[in-house]
């Protein structure tokens, strides 16, 4: 563990490493706890399936094929919210099991290729729409983009409304709100499909106002590689992924250290039975990592 401000040392344990639970996956991203049954589901992206580990029964197939699944996470019914490449929309799996599609277009356009999504107290259901599973046919399908523009939606499920909130973020990625809905933070990761150096790796945060988000302001830059997801604590610090760690800002932007990982990290989330565990997608591979500090989020 590196630490860069002693308060770090109040969130995960002087010597805390991260403990590698399953491999096998071409790049792992989108992890979700499912507390009911003690496991952990995330997506294998190029391999179109979706993986499953719990302590009982190790690493498995959850769903082959997925049709290029990314994020994932969990209502406030606890079903199982889904971005998928493939389908280029949000979808949802129910108590029994059935598949359905949420919303997959803006005004009769298909949407890009949802990526990271989160669910808002009030139920509403927040996600990023960059071109990464459009760009080419390794993790979804080749095409070109219909609506021209990556943007944040939120979408309204009592009502069927869809809105963007967030337009001013080139490539959206991750994000998450603050332990108080009173902020929202996206990660603009435009940098990924590029050579050149150009494009950004940061992380925006936005005030809350209702159902918008408003006045954007830089929040971190993340050094190495780019912050493709992260999850907030109860306090407010910002663990994020970046090309050999996981980070962790304070609410002021500080950045407090980082903890190594043995991959590039792509995302991350919260679960165990009292949500201080944190479960990281990196790689081929899902580990975790053992805190001090409690997640943030709706809890069911």
């Amino acid at each position: 563990m590196i630490v860069d401000d002693p308060r770090l040392t109040d969130l995960v344990a002087p010597g805390a490493v991260p403990e590698r639970l399953a491999t096998g996956a071409a790049w792992s991203e989108g992890p979700v706890y499912l507390p009911d049954a003690t496991a952990v589901v995330w997506s294998d992206i190029p391999n179109d399936r979706m993986l499953r580990w719990s302590a009982a029964d190790g690493m498995s197939e959850f769903r082959s094929p997925s049709i290029f699944t990314n994020g994932n996470t969990l209502d406030r019914e606890g079903r199982m919210v889904t971005c998928s490449h493939g389908q280029r929309a949000i979808i949802r799996t129910d108590h029994n099991g059935s598949v359905g599609v949420l919303v997959d277009r803006w005004h009769g356009k298909r949407l890009n290729s949802p990526n990271d999504l989160v669910v808002h107290a009030d139920g509403s259901i927040w996600f990023t729409d960059p071109p990464y599973g459009i760009a080419s046919n390794r993790e979804g399908y080749q095409a070109e983009s219909e609506i021209g523009a990556n943007w944040v939606y939120r979408f309204d499920e009592s009502t069927g409304e869809l809105e963007p909130v967030v337009t001013d973020v080139e490539e959206p990625n991750g994000l998450a709100f603050s332990p108080d809905w009173s902020l929202l933070y996206v990660a603009d990761t435009s940098a990924a499909l590029r050579t050149d150096g150009t494009g950004n790796h940061h992380i925006r945060v936005y005030r809350m106002a209702g159902r918008r988000a408003l006045d954007g302001r830089l929040f971190a830059v993340v050094e190495p590689g780019l912050a493709d997801g992260f999850r907030l604590d109860v306090h407010g610090n910002v663990f994020t992924s970046s090309a050999d760690s996981i980070q962790v800002y304070a609410p002021d932007g500080t950045r407090l250290g980082k903890i190594p990982v043995p991959e590039k990290v792509s995302n991350c989330c919260w679960g165990g039975a009292d949500r201080s565990d944190l479960y990281i997608t990196a790689g081929s591979s899902l580990y975790r990592l053992a805190t001090t500090t409690v997640g943030a989020g709706l809890h069911w």
